[in-house]
């Protein structure tokens, strides 16, 4: 039995015991008074504990006095503790609900939650980005009332989620967005969005190097093929066969020199990046280039070097030079025989720069942003007939990027080029700087 009931049993016992005695000593009345008035004060010490626990029960706090005696001391003990407990629990869900919420909103895919009405209930910043809605003033209301693409509305009234949902955003810069709908919970729906324009870009673009390299190389090949089936059925002359031959020389050349900067692209996007420790002899690779310029004019240019400052570069060396060489041979190709070809290589506090110029056929400055482009062209039959393969400039982007360096194009139709490859000053090794081979 708990000691409080065993207390509040002896003080009527002995409420009792003395009312017994007075009665006995004075007389019965008085016993009854003395008797009476223990009763009511122990009746008013159980209201006053009442009143108590009534009051805090209305705005429970852990805070609150909440201090009982006797009888009332271990109920108003257990209580307060039950309560001060369950907010220990209830602080723990919040910080778990607020942790789950913080990574809903981190989340790059937009987050919707409705109900069973359609009407949202959560959003994450993503979701207000992608569909233009707002946590602040958009709770509580239908989606579709807020989001009346017809092909999203349509999708959400039919009900069947077994396949996504593309369509073009017409509130996010027409971003191509992907939406799935999933169940949850008792008839609680949970809306995914997915920004998809990227991979819809790289996919249109894996389409088209797909059709241009077919392209590329279904000329040559079918040159190649009609030759052959010439040769293997006509009888030809010495000459028209020396004739024939250089012709497929020719295509089988372009062919190889394709498949030479696929390649070239390929290792150049899939190799690790590039030592920042591997010196680079820039006046040796800009020697080579000035001589590799002229073999390739064969006399046709007035070509020229023009050098300022001292050092290195740092980076992979085959990359460097393909990346530079490819603007020096597209100087060449693009050049009219009679013109002039100038390379400038400067190195100074701000990094490194190689400047290629020539007085060749310019460019249309539409065309110039989208020259980096693989198989881009600006004219494809001039291109062909210099023997380009439209991957040269993708390779000096691709090269130039992985060295943290920048391609500037400058061109004005009929007066020339100039294709500035700019190496940051971190990437500029000083001559008296030890690096590894």
């Amino acid at each position: 039995m708990p000691v409080s009931l065993v207390t509040a049993q002896a003080y009527l016992a002995a409420s009792a015991a003395l009312g017994l005695f007075l009665g006995w000593l004075v007389a019965p009345i008085a016993g009854w008074v003395v008797f009476s008035l223990a009763l009511v004060g122990q009746l008013a010490y159980h209201l006053r504990h009442w009143f108590l626990i009534d009051r805090w029960s209305r705005a429970p706090s852990p805070a609150a006095d909440l201090d009982g005696t006797g009888i009332w001391y271990e109920p108003f003990f257990r209580v307060y503790r039950h309560e001060r407990e369950l907010r220990r629990e209830i602080g723990h869900l919040q910080g778990e609900v607020e942790r789950f919420a913080t990574a809903g909103q981190a989340l790059n895919d937009g987050i919707v939650a409705l109900d069973l009405t359609g009407r949202i209930e959560w959003c994450n910043r993503s979701a207000e980005r992608y569909l233009g809605i707002s946590r602040r003033t958009d709770l509580g209301q239908p989606i579709i009332n807020l989001v009346r693409q017809p092909a999203f509305v349509a999708y959400l009234n039919a009900g069947d989620f077994a396949e996504p949902l593309r369509f073009r955003s017409d509130r996010n810069d027409g971003a191509s967005l992907s939406i799935r709908v999933t169940d949850y919970g008792p008839d609680r729906q949970l809306i995914q969005v997915k920004d998809v324009t990227q991979a819809e870009r790289l996919d249109q673009m894996r389409r088209d190097f797909v059709a241009n390299v077919s392209h590329e190389l279904r000329t040559p090949l079918t040159v190649l093929s009609g030759f052959l089936e010439t040769l293997r059925e006509m009888e030809l002359t010495a000459e028209e066969r020396s004739h024939y031959l250089a012709l497929m020389t020719e295509q089988s050349d372009r062919m190889l020199r394709l498949v030479q900067d696929l390649l070239t692209l390929s290792s150049i996007e899939s190799a690790p990046p590039p030592s920042e420790d591997q010196r680079v002899d820039a006046a040796a690779l800009v020697n080579k280039l000035f001589q590799d310029a002229h073999a390739l004019s064969a006399g046709r240019h007035d070509i020229r070097l023009e050098s300022r400052g001292s050092g290195d570069l740092r980076g992979e060396e085959s990359e460097i030079a393909s990346a530079l060489g490819n603007l020096v041979s597209n100087a060449v190709r693009y050049t009219p025989d009679g013109g002039r070809i100038t390379l400038r290589w400067a190195i100074g506090p701000e990094g490194a720069e190689f400047a290629v110029e020539d007085s060749g056929i310019g460019i249309d400055p539409l065309h110039i942003p989208r020259l980096t482009e693989r198989f881009y062209r600006v004219d494809r039959g001039r291109s062909r007939e210099s023997g380009g393969t439209g991957l040269g400039l993708s390779i000096v982007k691709h090269a130039l990027s992985r060295h943290q360096a920048s391609l500037d194009i400058r061109s004005t139709p009929g007066q020339g080029s100039c294709f500035t490859a700019r190496f940051p000053a971190s990437r500029v090794m000083a001559a008296d700087e030890v690096g590894s081979a």
